[in-house]
């Protein structure tokens, strides 16, 4: 088992990555302070519960607690108002109490669901983050928590962080290829950001991480938990430095609002979004060295998409990063690079040289 902590004080939190934690899911809640008095309620979704609800039932129930659950849609729609209230009249209806911990099985939609639901309940509730997809090794560290609008991605949520992390990699076994893909994105991500000799060591081991090898897959989870966890340590709540983790996501996030969030999975928005980012800074003269074509080349490896897609006309692609969250005082804000390991986030993009990048991006055709 590997472990990092996320050192935020009195609210520091540990990361635990390795096989079988699920089986002993009781003995790590004990150890956070949570006992059997407490009801637990799990949220996951139509393909995760299937396959892992019944162990942790039953690793739970052995280890004396009480458990109810709710079982929400798969997918990046379940994100939603709608699914949201249908969360929080389960947890009314489990009598859930103030002391009552919320268990978020599955990938990050459904960390970023329940912890929502969490954050809300009863002015807000402990939980529990249990990752099951690649993904979700960076949505569940840091304590965003949040719901999609149709207008935007992430604009209903809040800062609510986890007791703990617990990352059973034996759950990546079930996942498909696509969803193993979508959240290698997130790793490049971390590269691109973190050290270089991240990304470096990435680069070397691409094939033994994208096949699964255990311990290849193991480490490049570490190394990108680690990234995140020092992140969030010096900046919680996204005032400075906190930004850079957006790097990709500004116009990731638009593709995924322009498709209903039903079309491109996040990972493969980011992904595209990351090599647009990359080509910016380039075209700004931000980055002092090639970046684009790296991140290019190591996302391609991995058998993501690094084009816009034809489907997506870039003035509605401008239209929608205009309504990111992340916007300020009307100007467009993102996360470029000088460097392989260097973010600078930028405050006042100018659009006529995102939507520049966003054409020269754009397949050609249908």
């Amino acid at each position: 088992m590997r472990e990092l902590v996320v050192d935020l004080g009195a609210r520091s939190y540990p990361i635990r990555i390795g096989p079988g934690l699920l089986t002993t899911v009781g003995e790590h809640l004990r150890e956070r302070g949570v006992g059997p008095e407490r009801t637990l309620f799990v949220v996951t979704d139509e393909h995760v519960g299937p396959l892992h609800l019944e162990r942790v039932r039953r690793a739970l129930e052995g280890a004396g607690y009480r458990v109810a659950h709710v079982t929400v849609p798969a997918g990046e729609r379940a994100k939603s108002l709608a699914v949201y209230a249908r969360v929080i009249e389960a947890m009314i209806r489990a009598e859930l109490d103030r002391k009552s911990v919320v268990l978020a099985l599955g990938g990050g939609v459904v960390g970023d669901l329940a912890g929502f639901a969490a954050a809300t309940f009863m002015r807000g509730v402990d939980y529990v983050q249990l990752p099951t997809t690649i993904l979700a090794h960076d949505s569940s560290v840091g304590g965003k928590t949040g719901i999609n609008h149709p207008l935007g991605k992430n604009l209903i949520g809040a800062f609510h962080q986890p007791l703990l992390v617990l990352y059973d990699t034996d759950t990546l076994k079930t996942l498909p290829p696509r969803e193993v893909r979508s959240g290698l994105a997130e790793v490049v991500k971390h590269a691109a950001i973190g050290e270089r000799a991240f990304f470096d060591w990435l680069l070397a081991q691409v094939d033994a991480v994208a096949a699964g090898d255990a311990d290849a897959l193991g480490e490049a989870l570490y190394r990108g938990c680690r990234v995140k966890a020092q992140v969030v340590a010096r900046d919680e709540r996204e005032t400075s430095l906190r930004a850079i983790l957006n790097f990709g996501h500004t116009v990731g996030h638009a593709l995924e609002a322009l498709d209903g969030y039903a079309g491109l999975t996040h990972g493969e928005a980011v992904a595209i979004g990351m090599v647009a980012a990359a080509a910016l800074s380039e075209r700004l003269g931000v980055a002092v060295e090639p970046v684009a074509e790296p991140i290019r080349a190591l996302l391609e490896r991995f058998g993501l998409p690094t084009q816009v897609p034809a489907r997506f006309d870039p003035a509605r692609v401008l239209e929608a990063m205009r309504r990111d969250k992340k916007r300020q005082d009307g100007k467009l804000v993102m996360v470029l690079l000088a460097a392989i390991g260097q973010p600078v986030v930028v405050r006042d993009v100018p659009e006529a040289a995102v939507r520049a990048v966003l054409e020269d991006c754009r397949q050609q055709g249908d």
